[in-house]
């Protein structure tokens, strides 16, 4: 499995018992859609590593306490510590309307209803405390706030995010 083909689920955060069992850190909104997962990918020297569960629960709202098939002590437990968790993109659930996943967007135009297409998004800043689609216009990069107000459309099919910006934030670039 190729990281491209999957999503970041989370992060093994800590050890749980003696035995091998972790806590998975999901970085997620809804914690439970992961609660009964078969495998997960770990990524151990940056490769994709499958891991069947043996068995996992909610522990504490953001973690998901797991038994992993082959960790069966700490010192393997250990050397899984800190590793990012991946699953297949295919096990996203699809979104409708307005929502949609950061990496869908990536390569659609931008269009603002007053000013037309002005770029394309390349990449999703979520570092801030305000996600930002960073769209590329010729060699100036634009940064647009991911404002629900601001959203008017997300066209799938058309491969466009229309959008309603303040008067001025795009002129401010260019």
């Amino acid at each position: 499995m190729r990281k491209e083909d999957c999503f970041y689920l989370g992060k093994i955060a800590k050890k749980f018992s003696f035995k091998g069992e972790v806590l998975i850190y999901l970085d997620t909104d809804e914690p439970e859609m992961y609660e009964n997962l078969e495998s997960v990918f770990v990524e151990f020297n940056k490769n994709l590593i499958p891991f069947f569960i043996e068995n996992s629960n909610i522990h504490k709202n953001d973690f998901l306490r797991v038994r992993l098939e082959d960790v069966n002590n700490e010192e393997e437990a250990d050397a899984i510590l800190g590793c990012h968790v991946y699953l297949p993109l295919k096990m996203l659930p699809k979104l409708t309307g307005n929502k949609f996943y950061f990496h869908e967007v990536i390569g659609f135009e931008i269009e603002d209803k007053r000013l037309g297409v002005f770029g394309k998004i390349v990449a999703i800043n979520d570092s801030s405390a305000q996600p930002l689609f960073e769209v590329l216009n010729g060699e100036v990069e634009i940064l647009i706030p991911m404002i629900d107000h601001f959203l008017v459309k997300i066209d799938r099919e058309n491969k466009k995010v229309i959008m309603d910006l303040p008067e001025g934030l795009v002129e401010m670039y260019l």
